[in-house]
């Protein structure tokens, strides 16, 4: 679907706009700070479920994201049908097995390690939600000729970020997963040759037994990650 329908450049006021002072802001990015540092991915879901809406309401939130020239590259795939996600788990789990099985992956299996993953994926049954993430490298004018996407990976993953912040904020978990390769999404899910599944989340709350890989919480420290100019 073609998004941008206007053909010249028309401003229009910001609007919404709330002047703050200094130490408001610094009050504000400290809290937000503190939230999302509780943010963990899991692995261990508990079987509650999760309302729609709620769902409905994260994806909405990340379909807020800039892209490049507002083409909105982006197609989130929900699902809750235990037999999709039986079907999903199943295809995943081959070609983890697949991955955890080529010696030619030695140094980031070992990097891998540390963080506990195996090639079985049960949380892709047990989580309530499943969100696919899909790539749409083209869309689509309204007399069906083709509309070149800009800057996709790069929009996409910047909607993605909104997506889990979102979840979090809300009050539910998710693990990202990325089996390799990712073809079998797009037929699951039965989306057209434009779309590229990029990450698959599981989505939901964490069982009363979950765990958090120690290594996990180790994260470079700011001086390594920030420079001042």
């Amino acid at each position: 679907m073609a998004i941008n329908k206007l053909s010249t450049y028309e401003p229009m006021p910001l609007g919404g706009v709330k002047e703050r002072l200094d130490s408001d802001l610094i009050t504000r990015s400290k809290d937000y700070l503190t939230k999302m540092e509780s943010r963990h991915t899991i692995r261990d879901f508990s079987k509650r479920k999760v309302p729609f809406s709620v769902i409905e309401n994260c994806i909405k939130l990340a379909a807020l994201a800039p892209s490049g020239a507002n083409r909105q590259p982006w197609h989130f795939a929900v699902i809750s049908n235990p037999l999709v996600k039986s079907q999903i788990r199943s295809a995943a789990e081959r070609e983890e097995q697949k991955f955890y099985s080529d010696i030619k992956k030695d140094d980031w299996l070992k990097a891998l390690e540390p963080i506990g993953t195996h090639p079985n994926k049960p949380h892709l049954e047990v989580a309530p939600w499943l969100i696919v993430v899909f790539s749409e490298r083209y869309g689509h004018l309204e007399d069906g000729s083709k509309q070149k996407n800009y800057y996709v990976p790069e929009s996409v993953g910047i909607a993605t970020g909104f997506l889990i912040s979102a979840l979090h904020l809300t009050g539910l978990y998710c693990l990202t997963h990325t089996p390799s390769p990712m073809g079998f999404l797009a037929k699951i899910c039965n989306r057209p040759p434009s779309n590229k599944a990029t990450l698959l989340l599981a989505v939901g709350h964490p069982a009363k037994n979950a765990t958090v890989p120690r290594a996990a919480k180790i994260k470079k420290p700011v001086p390594e990650i920030i420079s001042v100019f």
